[in-house]
């Protein structure tokens, strides 16, 4: 596991007092346990995979209606609800992963609420990016890792010296995203759409919806009175005299 390093402050990790406390990476991150939880509860034995809670991209933009009796919501809600289901425990864990180690960093600067914005905002865009080459195609998406790769976009443009470190290894954040972003860029184009496959274009369509959208954010979240300004250097110059 990769963690992440606040060069900006006193001592590495999240602060979990006062303004710091990542609510927002908190609440969402119960949001996709609970919902979870129902998934195993709604099939004993099994996993509930409810096709009118997925984005089905022929559902929304036709080529692949689901029948009246599966349509639980809107089919331009799935954009949003898809974010919230997973196809296994292993689906489920790697994004909390990513989610506890990017997630509160972006969440210290930008607030709980733009956070929200900017999450749920670059799960739709992953969505519509998995969706694009074939937008009637009837294969159900889920899964929260196109919003989280948001956070990971996003966590680019707001903290890019930031140190990332594991066993044996600390680089800085820049390296390790551009090079994530790279991976994604490239199994986007070598893996077939198959069920069952990772969505490696949603990634990539997160990923660019976060760098886009964190300056925009940021740029609002500066207008309140008590916005922490982002640092994008690693210490004063003065604290190493």
């Amino acid at each position: 596991m990769i963690a992440a390093d606040n060069p900006g402050a006193s001592s590495p990790g999240v602060n979990l007092s006062g303004r710091d406390f990542p609510i927002a990476s908190l609440t969402f991150a119960g949001l996709l346990g609970l919902a979870f939880a129902w998934q195993l509860l709604a099939a004993p034995g099994g996993l509930a995979m409810p096709p009118g809670l997925a984005f089905i991209p022929g559902n929304l933009f036709g080529g692949a209606e689901l029948p009246g009796s599966a349509l639980l919501v809107p089919p331009p809600a799935t954009l949003v609800t898809y974010q919230f289901l997973h196809a296994g425990w292993l689906h489920l864990l790697g994004n909390l992963v990513f989610l506890w180690i990017y997630g509160p960093r972006v969440e210290g600067t930008l607030g709980p609420g733009p956070w929200t914005v900017l999450l749920l905002a670059c799960g739709v865009a992953a969505a519509l990016a998995q969706a694009w080459p074939d937008p009637s195609s009837p294969l159900p998406m889920v899964g929260a890792s196109g919003g989280i790769s948001g956070l990971l976009g996003a966590y680019l443009f707001l903290h890019p010296r930031d140190e990332l470190h594991g066993p044996g290894i600390q680089l800085p954040a820049w390296v390790v995203l551009i090079s994530w972003f790279g991976l994604q860029l490239l199994y986007s184009n070598w893996t077939d759409a198959l069920a069952g496959a990772v969505a490696f274009r949603a990634h990539v369509g997160g990923f660019a919806c976060g760098l886009l959208l964190a300056p925009v954010l940021h740029f609002i979240a500066l207008l309140s009175a008590d916005a922490r300004p982002v640092a994008r250097t690693r210490r004063s110059r003065d604290s190493s005299n």
